[in-house]
């Protein structure tokens, strides 16, 4: 398990970006970030466990929605620098908003445009206000 940690180009906050994909469509969910401590939990439990920046905690992913993360594969990069972590997303929905990942927005005539759909009511699976 050392090694696992030393090889990782860890940023100065002690935190590594993480590619989260879909392991079956290849689809990118989301981007995340890793402590030491994030990453070690994720490979002992085979799901994917966060640092989250906002709350300054470790984020088992779906702790609150039930939507898990089951860990199929996790790659880094070669500069050490990003993890790409493949998974099976539990209940379809990655994203807060209640959609399958968080890349639901594109470029459409110069503007942002909401190109995804809602698959969850966010607030039946998180309460009111985390949208």
């Amino acid at each position: 398990m050392d090694t696992l940690l030393e090889d990782i180009a860890w940023n100065s906050d002690g935190l590594l970006p993480v590619i989260t994909q879909d392991a079956g469509s290849g689809q990118v969910l989301m981007l995340a970030w890793m402590n030491r401590q994030a990453l070690l939990k994720t490979v002992e439990l085979g799901e994917a466990v966060y640092w989250s920046r906002s709350r300054q905690r470790l984020w088992h992913k779906g702790e609150e929605s039930g939507h898990v993360q089951r860990v199929k594969q996790l790659r880094l990069d070669c500069d050490g620098d990003t993890l790409l972590l493949q998974v099976e997303q539990a209940g379809g929905v990655a994203c807060h908003t209640g959609r399958a990942h968080c890349f639901f927005r594109g470029l459409v005539d110069g503007q942002w445009t909401v190109l995804e759909p809602i698959l969850k009511d966010p607030d039946l699976l998180y309460g009111k206000g985390r949208q």
